[in-house]
């Protein structure tokens, strides 16, 4: 093995992409990490410039290896060994205050019916 190459399993828990090796080697053989476009084995071998692609969920992290970790290091030492290339995530949508009442407060009088069916448009 190269000096300037290093698993990827064990970099992407080396950067604190992920809690324990572990789950990273889940996530290779799950073919949830990709590494230059290709699937990636928790064996893959990453480098200085190759191009990491881990897919969780709802978001895709994209991040290129800066440097080759073996070890876990703190995390502004991790944000150095990486660039994020991770597109930001969509604003989300607020929605308009609906007004409910109390739990326990009982059933609405006869005035805050007449609310309620105004508010709802009926």
């Amino acid at each position: 093995m190269a000096e300037d190459s290093v698993r990827v399993d064990s970099w992407l828990w080396a950067v604190r992409l992920f809690k324990t090796r572990s789950q990273a080697q889940a996530a290779c053989r799950g073919g949830h990490v990709r590494v230059d476009g290709d699937r990636a084995k928790p064996a893959t071998l990453v480098g200085p410039g190759s191009k990491v692609v881990v897919t969780g969920g709802e978001i895709e992290r994209t991040v290129v290896v800066q440097r080759a970790l073996r070890k876990r290091v703190g995390a502004p030492l991790a944000a150095q060994a990486m660039i994020d290339e991770t597109p930001p995530p969509p604003p989300k949508v607020e929605r308009a205050a609906v007004p409910q009442r109390e739990r326990g407060a009982g059933r609405p009088t006869k005035r805050e019916r007449r609310d309620i069916t105004r508010l709802r448009g009926y």
